[in-house]
């Protein structure tokens, strides 16, 4: 597998300095909190290093069958492999047998799991008890999200009814789920919309894969970059000094 350029390895490595390896959720700051931002659907380390080099606290692989941003569980170990101490890869699977989940976990060497299918809370347990870091996401219209305090998970991600296609949903129907707990606000994120959805939301974090793409499963740098910019720069505008929202 070609190594990713020195020069974003060692920007990777200076990122991981300037906070505490391990920590979970990031923070910085001590009080000051700071949006959670991972770029999803990576298909190889140089853009997974690049992601991590500009600011994103994690990188989310994809497993899922049919997904255009598949990943080969041993390309995905490859990639894992190369990033820094530290780093946070996180696996997406939907409707896997959690057992097929947790042995892919050890595999890969995944730090965390998104389950973004009609999993159960039955299910999701089995897998919280081998990951440090669970995440399941539902659709905005789908019936399950009715049950989404059954789950024992980390944070909850929201995305559009048709995940990975780049369309937004309406943002106002995320605000009754960011009381009380972590919400990650996914589909149809860009860098020229993600200030006004942190803004409008007030999520705990950003999640983005096609609005950061030059195609499927290739990031693109420059939105890379303007994503987690725009991301860092909306939690200053809409937080007071001391980092309250």
């Amino acid at each position: 597998m070609r190594r990713a350029p020195l020069e974003v390895r060692d920007a990777c490595q200076n990122r991981v300095r300037g906070g505490k390896p391990g920590e979970w959720p990031p923070r910085v700051g001590g009080s000051v909190r700071r949006v959670f931002v991972k770029v999803c659907g990576i298909t190889n380390a140089e853009d997974a290093l690049f992601a991590i080099a500009m600011g994103a606290d994690a990188v989310g692989l994809v497993f899922a069958p049919g997904s255009t941003r598949r990943i080969d569980p041993d390309a995905a170990r490859d990639v894992v492999r190369e990033l820094p101490p530290g780093s946070v890869a996180v696996g997406v699977f939907r409707d896997e047998q959690p057992d097929r989940v947790v042995e892919l976990v050890q595999h890969v060497g995944l730090r965390g799991v998104q389950l973004h299918g009609r999993e159960t809370p039955a299910e999701a347990a089995v897998v919280r008890r081998h990951v440090p870091f669970l995440v399941k996401a539902f659709g905005i219209d789908e019936p399950l999200l009715s049950r989404v305090d059954d789950y024992d998970v980390d944070a909850v991600l929201l995305d559009s009814s048709t995940p990975g296609s780049g369309v937004a949903f309406d943002w106002h129907r995320a605000e009754r789920f960011v009381e009380g707990r972590r919400l990650i606000l996914a589909g149809g994120l860009t860098p020229d919309n993600v200030a006004d959805a942190i803004g409008r939301v007030r999520p705990w974090g950003v999640d983005v894969a096609s609005g950061v793409e030059a195609s499927p499963g290739r990031k693109d740098a420059v939105k890379v970059r303007r994503f987690v910019a725009e991301a860092s720069a909306a939690l200053a505008e809409f937080s007071g000094p001391d980092g309250s929202a």
